[in-house]
């Protein structure tokens, strides 16, 4: 039978080495920089646990993620390297202590809390700074962050281990906006150095920053540590922004029904597609559900025996359905969301555009009952 298979109709593959190849080019941007992978949101959806496994085995010495619960969950999946908690400690520093992780303090409170406890156990917590330097989301303000940084050093209780800031416009073209946050950050580090807080790791830039390369570095030559997320999962941040990256997710499902529709017949709810011909609609077993944006109803594309179809019909829960007019598609074939397969590619990016939105989101929304399937 075509397509016959003993997979689950619909999965996302996982391509390990690639996600080893896409930090071997992270590392080589790097130019000997410390690399801190992020693994937050579960690895991008990618499964945090064996893709922080796979940039271990290539080299990798230090991770970051999101939550104290994203770091616990790695440690009790046995992963030992330090742990960069960008959320910050929470509402539970003996978490922190106990997993041995390393919180990103924001404001005073947070040092306070986490060098309290830290006293109660007789350790020494390692810390890093984050220094708002122009996102407005999180960090501390520039006209506090030497003082933080100075507090945080004077500690017996911690280590200030490192300092970094997050760039807001990094993916743009122009780079004038991201200079101007280094530009702070910088007089940030200088004023903290007076008053002898020295961080043994600064770092900025993301993957876009990563990318963007040497004007960053040159702006602020104090970098000694990179912080890439997206890239290696195998997406540029930009269409500008170029570089050797291999893709690691393929979404894909098959087709479990065909049948032929006449001219002027309506397709899936609130009829928002009517055949303009006579055609046949393949039906594909995954829905928004599983990760599929309801705003690629009548304007994504999928990929079947290295042919593109568009999605017609609204997106619903459980299924998409798409026009394959009179191309050779039969039941069980492989239909490709975004990544690779047979015949060819459907960029992540390019899912993402025909949808209204970014890389990132399609590949966290990758629901969690489709199996990942890893390689």
């Amino acid at each position: 039978m075509p397509g016959a298979s003993s997979d689950p109709p619909t999965l996302a593959r996982v391509e390990l080495a690639a996600v080893r190849a896409n930090f071997a080019e992270a590392r080589r941007r790097a130019g000997g920089r410390a690399v801190i992978a992020v693994v937050k949101a579960d690895a991008y959806g990618h499964g945090a646990a064996p893709v922080a496994r796979a940039l271990v085995e290539a080299g990798c010495r230090q991770l970051a993620v999101a939550s104290l619960e994203e770091a616990c969950a790695l440690r009790e999946a046995g992963v030992a390297q330090p742990l960069l908690v960008l959320g910050g400690v929470g509402a539970d520093p003996e978490l922190a202590l106990e997993y041995g992780l390393t919180p990103v303090l924001h404001h005073r409170g947070q040092l306070e809390e986490l060098a309290r406890a830290a006293r109660a156990r007789g350790a020494r917590a390692r810390v890093h700074v984050e220094v708002d330097s122009g996102m407005h989301r999180m960090g501390v303000p520039p006209e506090q962050g030497a003082e933080l940084l100075a507090a945080t050093a004077a500690e017996p209780a911690l280590e200030l281990e490192g300092a970094f800031t997050h760039l807001a416009r990094g993916d743009e073209p122009e780079l004038a906006p991201t200079l101007e946050q280094l530009r702070v950050f910088r007089e940030v580090l200088a004023a903290a150095r007076a008053h002898g807080a020295v961080p043994a790791q600064v770092h900025c830039a993301h993957s876009a920053g990563l990318l963007a390369g040497k004007p960053l570095f040159e702006a602020l030559p104090e970098a000694n540590a990179v912080r890439p997320g997206l890239m290696l999962y195998g997406v540029r941040p930009a269409p500008h922004l170029e570089a050797s990256l291999r893709p690691v997710m393929t979404l894909r499902t098959r087709v479990v029904q065909l049948r032929s529709v006449q001219p002027g017949r309506a397709v899936g709810y609130a009829a928002l597609w009517q055949a303009p011909r006579a055609t046949r609609v393949a039906t594909l077993a995954i829905g928004y559900a599983d990760g599929v944006p309801l705003a690629t109803s009548n304007r994504g594309q999928v990929l079947i025996g290295g042919r593109r179809h568009p999605i017609v019909g609204r997106v619903s829960m459980d299924y998409v359905t798409v026009d394959v007019g009179d191309a050779r598609v039969g039941l069980g074939d492989e239909a490709v969301l975004f990544g690779r397969g047979a015949g060819g590619e459907l960029p992540v990016e390019e899912a993402a555009e025909a949808a209204g939105t970014l890389a990132y989101e399609l590949l966290v929304r990758v629901g969690g009952r489709v199996p990942r399937v890893y390689s």
